[in-house]
């Protein structure tokens, strides 16, 4: 059964090179408590609905040890909805500024339509912070046939599969095997692999990465495809399918159905095996 569907993400695989956006109000909205979290730290459960991220956060072993040593007792639900609230404001400040397309986006989403595929999306972010990426993005040219947020799941966002089932039956796809999810996380790998079906990790601007525009750019060549290969690695530990350097890649690949045919019955083969 050839591939109809393709499920993509937001910040850091079609907008937000780097994934910056969440970052820089996560440590905003924890530095307000007193507690400094590094960038790694922060990026390791990047792609969940944020407020589970937030309970992530404070599930960190130092994180709790700070956190008891500034308050005397351990962090509660009131303490989440507070970091979150704050996250927000950080968030909604600099959403607009931050969710400008990644360099290939709007070239290789036109390919991708001209191929005939519908365009999904799934995204850790709120219906009110898509509202903010989404005109940002139309404006510059890309906005996909579909977006499914975490609110409209029951708040069971990633890595649980339901934003995925969501984009299936809004296109009335018929099996697993015609939808390919596309994310930038590992949280997006879960919830592809979850959902049964075939999982692409992008390496450049990712939030694996971990890298600005900026950042990525002073790199040499060497150093680039150094680093590309390092994040496709991690991405394949945690079980993607295949790793694209970036969204051309996928195009160019949804061009050559054979080769996602051959992917599709040797991801077959590990699931019966």
């Amino acid at each position: 059964m050839s591939v109809k569907t393709i499920i993509l993400d937001w910040a850091g695989t079609t907008v937000d090179f780097g994934c910056m956006a969440p970052v820089y109000a996560f440590k905003k909205a924890f530095k307000n408590k007193h507690i400094e979290l590094t960038n790694e730290e922060i990026r390791k459960p990047m792609g969940m609905l944020k407020i589970d991220h937030i309970k992530q956060l404070l599930s960190l072993d130092q994180v709790k040890k700070q956190w008891f040593e500034l308050y005397g007792r351990a962090s509660d639900e009131k303490d989440v909805r507070g970091i979150y609230q704050d996250f927000e404001k950080y968030l909604f400040a600099d959403l607009a500024e931050n969710s400008h397309l990644k360099p290939e986006t709007k070239q290789a989403m036109k390919k991708i339509k001209q191929l005939g595929y519908n365009i999904g999306s799934t995204t850790g972010y709120t219906k009110e912070m898509m509202e903010v990426v989404f005109e940002t993005a139309k404006a510059e040219g890309y906005h996909p046939d579909y977006v499914v947020t975490p609110d409209e799941v029951d708040s069971l966002g990633r890595p649980y599969p339901f934003m995925i089932f969501e984009n299936m039956r809004h296109f009335q796809n018929h099996s697993m095997d015609e939808v390919i999810k596309v994310g930038d996380t590992i949280s997006d790998i879960q919830e592809g692999k979850n959902a049964g079906v075939l999982s692409i990790a992008v390496t450049e601007g990712s939030s694996v990465m971990g890298l600005s525009l900026e950042e990525y750019k002073q790199l040499s060549k060497e150093e680039m495809e150094q680093v590309n290969q390092q994040t496709a690695e991690i991405f394949y530990q945690q079980g993607a399918d295949l790793c694209i350097k970036n969204l051309l890649e996928l195009a160019e690949l949804l061009q050559e159905q054979s080769l996602l045919q051959r992917m599709q019955i040797k991801k077959e083969k590990i699931s019966v095996n």
